[in-house]
């Protein structure tokens, strides 16, 4: 009846459910344990008409025009500029750190003499790594990039990973950067839109097709065993000769026989009040203060006329079986199983793996539509 099974309803799985449908005009099951489509990017709009992005906040943006002009088959658009901010010392400062964040922080003279020294070595409007100022010898862009990592960075990491202060790599600093300049976004991309009705929308159009049969509610195991020892996966207790495309966790895939990859799994916690506007931007972050790490409130990326706001507390934990995975936990033990798994699904003839848990690594949500695009250009098409 199919002539492929993809596993998992995220943009992974749903770009190439698209593609292979529209394309190729061949018949996919589509497998999904949630009750819904959209994966972790599904949204929904509450009963006060406030679009709510159920995990956690996602923003699109990319400098891929291929990726963007991708996704406007499926949407409009609404320009969105997506501003953070940081609770430092009693005040909210604009993150990437930059001279708006000194002026805030820092005495008038000592904050102006930092601007000049940045400007001294740098360019302005660039982005300079802390591990970058700390190679410096001038000891106030010694002072700001320790200042940095200490209030920005240090328990914010701390609080996401569930890492102690001495077991965060000094060489990860070299991912947080000081702006040299005054621009308060948070990305610099070339294409930053929300989609104007909501992820979930895109995802409806994008496999409203006869020839994309989804099944929701339903574990892939359920319907799908994995013969390692033959290297045969079997569909409805039937040998399958079609193409398996799997994006879920690869170590559920084959039933963690080389043991569990390590995650780190996130808690929600919605609140909604009668209030216009709780707080001055979508996004705060809380790097050295309570337990959670960000409050979002969705209005700012979604405006509408309401009496009403609806926010979110955004707590990081500790992964455990029955938990959504978020974020792979890069350790060498980590990168040693999932070699093992890696290899054990080269066997497959019929086998892809594409997406974050799948491939055991970070993608942002441009860099996973562009791998799916990619994928079914070069290795499907």
């Amino acid at each position: 009846m199919f002539d492929y099974c993809i596993v998992g309803a995220g943009f992974a799985g749903a770009v190439l459910a698209e593609r292979i449908a529209k394309v190729l005009n061949r018949q996919v099951l589509l497998i999904e344990k949630r009750s819904h489509i959209g994966g972790n990017c599904f949204d929904y709009r509450d009963s006060h008409g406030i679009i709510v992005h159920k995990y956690g906040p996602h923003l699109f943006h990319t400098d891929y025009k291929e990726v963007f002009d991708y996704l406007s088959n499926f949407t409009d658009w609404s320009l969105y500029q997506h501003k953070v901010l940081a609770y430092v010392d009693g005040k909210k400062v604009p993150i990437p750190f930059n001279f708006h964040s000194m002026d805030l922080l820092f005495p008038q003279e000592v904050s102006l003499n930092l601007q000049k020294q940045l400007l001294k070595y740098f360019e302005y409007g660039s982005k300079v790594p802390i591990l970058e100022l700390k190679k410096r010898e001038e000891k106030e862009l010694h002072f700001l990039a320790d200042f940095i990592y200490k209030k920005i960075f240090l328990y914010y990491t701390m609080k996401q990973w569930g890492k102690k202060p001495e077991d965060i790599d000094p060489e990860v600093t070299a991912r947080v950067p000081v702006l040299v300049g005054k621009d308060d976004r948070y990305f610099y991309d070339r294409y930053q839109a929300v989609p104007a009705e909501g992820y979930t929308k895109i995802f409806e159009r994008m496999l409203d097709d006869s020839r994309i049969k989804i099944m929701l509610n339903t574990n892939f195991q359920d319907v799908m065993q994995i013969d390692i020892s033959a290297r045969k996966i079997y569909l409805f207790n039937q040998e399958f000769q079609g193409k398996v495309i799997f994006t879920g966790p690869i170590d559920e895939l084959f039933n963690y026989c080389f043991g569990y990859l390590p995650y780190r799994s996130l808690r929600f916690s919605l609140r909604t009040e009668r209030k216009e506007y709780m707080q001055e931007v979508a996004t705060v972050n809380y790097p050295n203060d309570y337990d959670y790490t960000r409050i979002t409130e969705f209005k700012h990326i979604h405006p509408v006329d309401s009496p009403m706001t609806t926010y979110m507390y955004e707590y990081p934990e500790s992964y455990e079986f029955g938990k959504i995975p978020y974020y792979p936990l890069f350790t060498p033990e980590a990168k040693g199983m999932y070699d093992k798994y890696a290899e054990m699904a080269k066997g497959f003839e019929n086998l892809l793996l594409v997406g974050r848990l799948a491939e055991y690594r970070y993608y942002d949500m441009d860099d996973v539509i562009k791998r799916a695009l990619d994928i079914f250009e070069e290795e499907i098409r």
